[in-house]
């Protein structure tokens, strides 16, 4: 018999094995192809040279590749461990080609290289081994190198559910036999064309760029539920019994039982209630607020959560840009708070309902629904909605300005949550503390609903400012993940034993930039690197963090994936530029006292989509961000642009120890004039002059008028009041 009979024999039973194990593919994992290339269909035509790239979540990954993209030939790219394995090896010759290759060996990808400009597609895990996380792992810089050496087209294919499968490494979700799969096949593209000094830094380069690429194909299709969607997913995914949050009274809530609170509470305030209606929420970072929380959204009510630390102004003015009809609190909260005199402001704005009157109107017929219906149909009692629409109305801190009403969508929400998933692996194994109050949305988002989304524990805390308790906390229930300010963070640090974090992993500071003292402090004292992050509310509100994998000391790390950028020039300010960003996570619009209750949704002189974050950045040839200031936080004196930040910087270097924060009072001469208020009473003009003199920052840095404060006026966020500061200075 010669080779031609022995390969097309080859081929037909190739290809009835393929046929067949497809239809059994379909059968048991119900298998969806989306995103399908017209190219591709045409059978590779259009593209001679063809790199597919995937994530990879289990031993099958290879297999349904090979049944179901619609690619003639294609030759996988294997790690020589799985040939060493018969099954494995006799299972890949039935279904197609492959090349055998070690990872660790640097001439491997020259194997690959050839095959590619031989014109066979060629398929590859830039992973290199299967997820142990269920996020991307480590990206290696081989595929990337391989597409640039070859100028290849890239196939990203995004391969979701075979890791909740019995074949997969993952052992913190509740695993079926079949779950359903779905790949997810995204435009080609290609990686840009690098012109770096040397071949090592175009290796590098390049390896970024697929590792960027990679996170993105995390983000390959938008979210299709609402948060309270989101909730039954997490519920589905990982077991009604799982536990999932515990609170101040040391009670541990599986999803069942914060599934029970949510239907309940939100049956009884929809009673109180009018659809759509944005419902004000009063209360502190507790399971009933949060299962206050769902239930509003799954019948279609919008929570407005209130800063109950912002007095009584700005909750007023949260009401009124609102249109907040309804606020929902608890009397032992309020008594316990002491919030009774600014309660009482609200009375005539608002009508006010009490969670424990609210719980005693509950029926018979209310229990009957929710132990015999609700609970085990959650889905069919959700309120129809589009993850477009309002899930929740967020309150800008108010330190520069008049607070403003931030509309988050289901969309922007539930994207961060995955951008952030998508760079960070956070596990069912993870128990996350969380510190910072809901209504922010540090806390809400990454604090809240990133955990409970992701199988992991949440403790919530009701206050930041508990300095010596939160340690022993963290301690007590070996917590893995915390988020903070600096400002806390650098309490905590002082107040704690060596050994009270002795399990995190992640400390993420965000909402003001991270002092240089307190990353040292955490280091030194505990061996923990934090992770600093940048945001803000409009934007759900991460924008950058640092990672693990990609860490720059002095920045707030690379953008998330799916984030668009642009830096607008600024007058007088020659680095950097005013940073515009589009993604995802983007908010709805504002609600503003000045025309209440109507959405503002133009918010960037870049257009629809665009929102100007109001700070200057600089962003590196990596891609790491660089925090300048505010716009707002600039001084204009003398002619030349002085930031608030640097002068901040400077006195910190002067005196580390001591607390400072900048602002500014009209000049008659000079237009502005520097105004520092500092807690060390030590610290004076010499001083700061010889640290602008040591980081090289100009003399009109340095400000003539110092005042001595006991303590620096603080927002309930932890954030510096810059409005209070700016009427001291105009006062001194």
């Amino acid at each position: 018999m010669n080779m031609t009979n022995v390969s097309f024999q080859k081929a037909l039973f190739r290809r009835v094995v393929c046929v067949f194990l497809r239809a059994l593919a379909r059968l048991l994992f119900r298998v969806r192809v989306r995103g399908m290339d017209e190219g591709l269909m045409a059978g590779n035509g259009q593209y001679s040279r063809l790199l597919v790239i995937a994530n990879h979540e289990s031993f099958l990954d290879g297999i349904l590749l090979g049944l179901f993209l619609p690619i003639k030939n294609p030759v996988f790219i294997v790690h020589t461990e799985y040939v060493r394995r018969p099954l494995f090896r006799f299972g890949l010759d039935l279904m197609a080609d492959y090349l055998p290759v070690d990872p660790s060996n640097p001439m491997a990808m020259k194997q690959v290289i050839r095959l590619l400009q031989s014109g066979r597609p060629v398929v590859i895990f830039p992973e290199g081994r299967i997820t142990l996380t269920g996020a991307l792992m480590k990206v290696y810089e081989g595929p990337a190198f391989v597409a640039a050496k070859t100028g290849a087209t890239l196939l990203p294919v995004r391969l979701d559910g075979l890791s909740r499968s019995y074949f997969s490494r993952m052992t913190h979700w509740q695993r079926k036999i079949f779950p359903r799969v779905t790949l997810t096949i995204l435009p080609p593209t290609t990686l840009p064309v690098l012109e770096e000094a040397n071949a090592k830094a175009n290796r590098a380069k390049s390896g970024e760029a697929m590792r960027r690429l990679m996170q993105e194909m995390t983000l390959a299709q938008p979210p299709q539920y609402t948060l309270y969607g989101a909730f039954c997913n997490a519920i589905r995914l990982h077991g009604r019994h799982r536990r999932v949050v515990e609170d101040i009274k040391q009670v541990e809530y599986s999803y069942h039982d914060l599934l029970k609170i949510s239907l309940a509470l939100g049956r009884l305030a929809g009673r109180v209630t009018e659809p759509s209606e944005r419902v004000g929420l009063l209360l502190p970072s507790m399971t009933p607020t949060l299962g206050l929380f769902l239930g509003l959204t799954a019948f279609g009510r919008v929570p407005a959560m209130l800063n109950y630390t912002a007095g009584v102004d700005g909750m007023q003015a949260a009401c009124d840009s609102a249109c907040v009809r309804t606020l929902i609190t608890s009397h032992a909260f309020i008594e316990q708070a002491k919030l009774a005199d600014k309660l009482a402001a609200l009375r005539g704005l608002v009508r006010i309902v009490y969670l424990e009157e609210l719980r005693e109107e509950m029926t018979f017929g209310d229990k009957v629904w929710l132990m015999c219906w609700a609970l085990w149909f959650p889905r069919l009692v959700e309120v129809k909605a589009s993850p477009e629409d309002a899930a929740v109305v967020l309150f800008t801190s108010g330190s520069e300005s008049k607070p403003k009403g931030v509309v988050l969508s289901h969309r922007a929400i539930l994207s961060n949550v995955a951008q952030i998933r998508a760079i960070i692996d956070f596990t069912a194994d993870d128990r996350v503390l969380n510190v910072l109050p809901i209504f922010h949305s540090f806390g809400l988002t990454a604090g809240t609903f990133l955990p409970i989304l992701s199988g992991a524990s949440v403790f919530l805390y009701p206050s930041p400012l508990h300095y010596r308790v939160i340690p022993e906390l963290a301690y007590d229930r070996a917590c893995t993940v915390m988020f903070g300010t600096s400002t806390f963070l650098g309490h905590y640090a002082r107040f704690a034993h060596p050994y009270d974090f002795y399990r995190l992993r992640y400390v993420v500071s965000g909402a003001e930039k991270l002092s240089a003292a307190v990353r040292e402090q955490w280091f030194e004292k505990f061996g923990i690197r934090i992770l600093e992050g940048y945001g803000a509310t409009e934007t759900a509100p991460v924008i950058a963090v640092n990672t693990p994998m990609a860490y720059r000391s002095g920045t707030v790390g690379q953008f998330l994936p799916c984030i668009e950028y642009r830096l607008l020039p600024v007058s007088g300010i020659e680095r950097g530029g005013q940073l515009h960003v589009r993604g995802p996570n983007v908010m709805n619009g504002y609600l503003k006292a000045d025309n209440p209750g109507v959405l503002q949704t133009s918010v960037s002189c870049e257009g629809f989509g665009w929102y100007d974050t109001g700070d200057i950045v600089d962003v590196d040839s990596d891609g790491f961000v660089h925090i300048l200031g505010r716009v707002k936080r600039f001084a204009k004196v003398a002619g030349e642009m002085v930031s608030l930040d640097a002068v901040e910087k400077l006195a910190l270097t002067a005196s580390p120890d001591g607390l400072h924060a900048a602002s500014s009072q009209p000049d008659p001469s000079k237009g502005e004039a520097l105004v520092l208020f500092t807690t060390d009473a030590q610290i004076n003009r010499v001083s700061l002059q010889k640290a602008a003199q040591q980081l090289g920052i100009p003399e009109l840095s340095v400000p003539k008028k110092i005042v001595r404060v006991d303590a620096l006026p603080l927002l309930g966020t932890g954030k510096t009041d810059y409005v209070t500061l700016n009427r001291m200075a105009e006062e001194v």
